[in-house]
Formats: structure tokens, C-alpha cells, sequence
């Protein structure tokens, strides 16, 4: 009975399988540094307030820090059947430092607001480490798309060739994507930047805490300002696990593509053997595992956004141990972010580009169907004519088997008669592209400015950091 917080009104310990279906050590371990930092800046608090001596306050802060040395190190899983939480865990690991004045550290708080004010301490930090994180992976990616300027292979809508772009282009669209991720975690930072720690169980205290000093001691920007709200609500992490989903979706898409970049289909690409797998019976097979399991990986993360979700749904006023499910789920997809993040910026490193396949792929001559219609346009036909036209062409030389470019003169001019010689300019990737006009297009100054401004602005954000 003495390995909890609250077993004063109870006769019985907790039954063994009760205590295996409700103690969570195993998961909030990680909140120990931040569990101990919220308990020493309560302690300044409790002292300056005058609601404990300053010898009972110096006692308590040389026992934490002593908690602290002793087992941050640690895997506190060995623990995991003895007590019923990390916050348990640091409490009777302090009276056994400095023995019943330990007791005090609880002076006008509960575990409900310490729990709530670690994680977001936790989360804070985890935050910042995927905003980091993400600025490595998309400073890999410009350095491929820097590389790839003049590596022209198909864009695909539905899976089918369409026009050509060169594979930085193609790279500088998932960048973009990474940028946003970026944001939304970040502007969800200021969120959960407030300090829910004096909101004690529900109903506040009635010592005299000093909150504002409590945040400013912690690096909070603001303060809660409804008890009830600051402990029973867990919107924050649900923000940060929508923003982490919407992260995961594009981290999956774009394994889709090096997937498909990366097969004897394709051969756009080959990934190095440090980031590929083989098979166990087949010895010609190197596999892209690690693309497919951030693919399937992402199931997970968005199966964590509606965990919570649906365990938030019905929950009334205030805390409810439902709540201790809340961090499983963080947790896990903070560190699956964290890993997979890793391991694409390092593939990504490492790949490399099979020029002559993407060069083969982009002499399909009818990746240039659109570039014909755009010059009929030019030459005087309305925009659907000319649509129609083209689509005739390639018609016809479907039918015959015949490539777009090879079509004689006399054969195009029978379509059209205003169709020249300078017809055949037009099957050229980089003519192609080169006649892009519009911002934000495959135009190669287009791709060279934003190779450049990207550079920059990920130079000046880590510079930030």
C-alpha cells in the first residue's frame, strides 16, 4: 500500500491483474526529466510563497536532482510492475532521499496538472526535434533535386505518363509539402505553450501560488486560464497527431514514388544497400523496405489521431483515467516520426540517379501531345479544335504503331495543314519544359531559382535554430 499516492481511505492493495490492466510506467517513463522539472520549479514556488521553509525547499531540490542523476540514464521498465506511474515512481524514490517531507512536493497540486504539464514539456522539445527533422530531410531532398536539374523523366497523372518535368521538379513538390508540415506543427507549438500546472485536480488551489512565476520558471509563454479546461482536455495533443498525419501522408506518398522510381519497371532510380533489404530465397531480389514500412507505418499514425479522438469523444468534465491512454499513442508516433525521418534523409543521401532509363522514359514521344496542341493554338486553332486534332494524331499512330515523332511531314499536315518543320523541335524534354511560362512551372530557370531560394531559406532557418 505505501507504492501510491492514494491509498489512505483503501484496505486492500490493488489486485495483481488490476495493477497489470492500469499502471503505465512503460509509456510515461519518458516524462521523468520533465516530471522532475515541474516539481523543482514547484518547490521554488511553494518557498517564495512562504508555503514551506526554504530549508524544507532546499531539501526537496537536492533530493530531485539526486532522483534525477541516479536514474535518468535508466530504463525504468524494470520498475514497470512495481509502480503505477513515472510520477509515483519519482515521489517514493524521493522519500527514500529525504524522507517524509517529500510528502509536500503535492502541496497544491495534483497529478492531473503535473501529468498535463510534463507532457507538454515533452511536447514542446519533440516538436522542435521533428521541425529539425523535417528541415534535414527537405535539405536532402533539395540537394537530389540539385543534382537532377536536367534529369527529365515523366510527371504521371493517374498513374499514366502525361508531360515531361525533370526529377527536381518533381522532388521540389514534396519540399513544398515538408514546408506546410512545418508550419502547422509549429504554429500548433503556440498552442500549447501555457502553463496548466496550479489547476491542481480541477478546482485550482488554495495556496497561494504564484502561476505567473511558476511559467516563467518553466518557459511557459501563458498561463491556463480555466482549471477545468487545463486538465481535462488533451486538444493539443491531438493537433500535434492530426499535423504528424498529414506529415505521415506525404512521407508515405513520397515512398509511393521512390517505390515505383526504384523497380525494374521504372528504373529511375537505385537505392544504396545500406538502405535496402534482401531476400531470404530469392538472392537477385534488394528490396526498398524501409519505403514500404514508412508507407504502412502511416496506418499507425493516423490509427493513433483516431485513438484519441475517440477516447476524448464522450469524456464530461474534468480528468478521467481515460486520459492515460493519451500518451501510448503520442509517444509512439513521435518516435516512429522521429526514426523514419532519419532513415529517409539518410536513403535519400545515398540514392542514385540511372540517367539513361529516365532519358529513355522521357523519348516517349507522346509525353509532347500537349506541346503539339499548345502549338496549334499558336498557329491560329481555338483551344478545343486543337485538342481534338492532337487526339487524332495519336489515334492514328497508335492504330499503326508509329511513335509521335516520327510521324512524315505529309502525314501531320494532312491533320493540319499548318503544321511545319519546326514540328519536330517541339520532342525535346528540355524544349519541353523550356517553353513552361508559367511561376511555379518545370521551366529549368524556374527549378534553378527555387534549388537556390531553397538553400537559402533552410541555410537561415537552421541558422534560427
Amino acid at each position: 500500500m505505501s507504492k501510491k499516492l492514494w491509498g489512505g481511505r483503501f484496505k486492500k492493495d490493488l489486485d495483481p491483474i488490476a495493477k497489470l490492466a492500469s499502471y503505465s510506467l512503460t509509456v510515461d517513463q519518458v516524462l521523468f526529466t520533465y516530471d522532475i522539472e515541474v516539481s523543482l520549479a514547484h518547490v521554488k514556488t511553494l518557498v517564495k510563497q512562504h508555503v514551506i521553509t526554504a530549508k524544507e525547499g532546499k531539501r526537496l531540490e537536492t533530493g530531485l536532482k539526486s532522483v534525477l542523476k541516479q536514474f535518468s540514464e535508466k530504463d525504468l521498465n524494470q520498475y514497470a510492475t512495481q509502480f503505477e506511474d513515472v510520477h509515483t515512481f519519482i515521489q517514493l524514490q524521493l522519500e527514500k532521499k529525504v524522507g517524509p517531507i517529500a510528502k509536500a512536493i503535492h502541496t497544491g497540486r495534483s497529478r492531473n496538472d503535473l501529468v498535463i504539464t510534463a507532457t507538454f514539456l515533452y511536447l514542446k522539445d519533440r516538436v522542435e526535434d521533428i521541425v529539425e527533422l523535417l528541415m534535414e530531410f527537405q535539405t536532402a531532398l533539395v540537394a537530389m533535386a540539385d543534382r537532377t536539374q536536367n534529369v527529365f523523366i515523366p510527371g504521371y497523372t493517374h498513374l499514366q505518363r502525361a508531360q515531361v518535368i525533370s526529377m527536381a521538379h518533381h522532388l521540389l513538390a514534396y519540399v513544398e509539402m515538408f514546408e506546410r508540415d512545418k508550419s502547422r506543427l509549429q504554429s500548433a507549438y503556440d498552442r500549447f505553450n501555457y502553463l496548466p500546472l496550479g489547476s491542481a485536480a480541477l478546482a485550482g488551489s488554495s495556496f497561494p501560488l504564484d502561476r505567473k512565476f511558476l511559467a516563467q520558471q518553466l518557459n511557459f509563454k501563458n498561463i491556463s486560464a480555466n482549471s477545468l479546461d487545463a486538465v481535462s482536455d488533451r486538444d493539443a495533443l491531438i493537433e500535434v497527431l492530426s499535423h504528424l498525419s498529414v506529415m505521415w501522408m506525404h512521407l508515405s506518398r513520397l515512398s509511393e514514388d521512390f517505390i515505383l522510381w526504384n523497380s525494374q519497371e521504372f528504373g529511375f532510380i537505385e537505392l544504396s544497400d545500406a538502405w535496402s533489404t534482401g531476400s531470404s530465397l530469392m538472392p537477385n531480389k534488394k528490396n526498398p523496405d524501409l519505403l514500404e514500412l514508412t508507407r504502412g507505418r502511416s496506418g499507425r499514425i493516423f490509427g493513433a489521431l483516431q485513438s484519441l479522438l475517440v477516447t476524448m469523444k464522450g469524456l464530461p468534465l474534468s480528468y478521467n483515467r481515460d486520459m492515460q491512454e493519451d500518451k501510448a499513442v503520442l509517444v509512439e508516433s513521435i518516435q516512429q516520426s522521429v526514426v523514419s525521418l532519419l532513415a529517409l534523409t539518410g536513403l535519400v543521401n545515398e540514392v542514385s540517379i540511372k540517367e539513361d532509363n529516365c532519358r529513355r522514359a522521357a523519348a516517349d514521344s507522346f509525353l509532347y501531345a500537349t506541346d503539339v496542341l499548345d502549338y496549334l493554338v499558336r498557329k491560329g486553332r481555338v483551344f478545343r479544335k486543337a485538342h481534338e486534332t492532337v487526339g487524332e494524331m495519336v489515334a492514328y499512330c497508335q492504330q499503326h504503331g508509329l511513335d509521335l515523332a516520327d510521324l512524315p511531314l505529309s502525314d501531320f499536315q494532312s491533320f493540319a495543314l499548318e503544321i511545319k518543320d519546326d514540328i519536330y523541335d517541339l520532342f525535346n524534354p528540355k524544349a519541353s519544359v523550356s517553353a513552361k511560362k508559367s511561376y511555379g512551372s518545370p521551366a529549368p530557370q524556374n527549378v534553378k531559382l527555387a534549388i537556390a531560394t531553397w538553400k537559402k531559406r533552410l541555410r537561415n532557418q537552421r541558422a534560427r535554430i
